[in-house]
């Protein structure tokens, strides 16, 4: 896969993402941490389980609490990446995950 394809596949992530702010151009700032996140050998399912880890981790607060902003930047999601890449998770939560986050969208599954 080249840098751009992948830079292209991580933004399509990020924006397919249920709480990503809907019809955000990416940043300089995300396409730069994109090609970092390639530079550094980062595998695209990495990415994607960071997103439905930090997405799952948003929809599970508590109704009481005042809702949050929609998210700006892939950077939001650099320190899940960071601790997925640390201690990866089970395919089958992954699964799961994708199942209850009806409007994520994978890359890996033709959905």
């Amino acid at each position: 896969m080249t840098p751009s394809e992948y830079v292209r596949c991580v933004l399509a992530l990020f924006h397919s993402a249920p709480h990503a702010a809907p019809h955000r151009k990416a940043s300089a700032a995300d396409r730069r941490l994109a090609v970092q996140l390639f530079d550094e050998g980062m595998d695209l399912q990495t990415v994607e389980a960071a997103l439905l880890l930090a997405t799952a981790r948003r929809a599970i607060r508590p109704a009481q609490l005042a809702p949050l902003p929609p998210i700006r930047s892939l950077a939001y999601f650099l320190p899940v990446i960071r601790e997925i890449q640390q201690q990866p998770l089970d395919p089958a939560y992954l699964d799961y995950l994708r199942r209850r986050l009806p409007t994520s969208r994978s890359l890996f599954d033709g959905t």
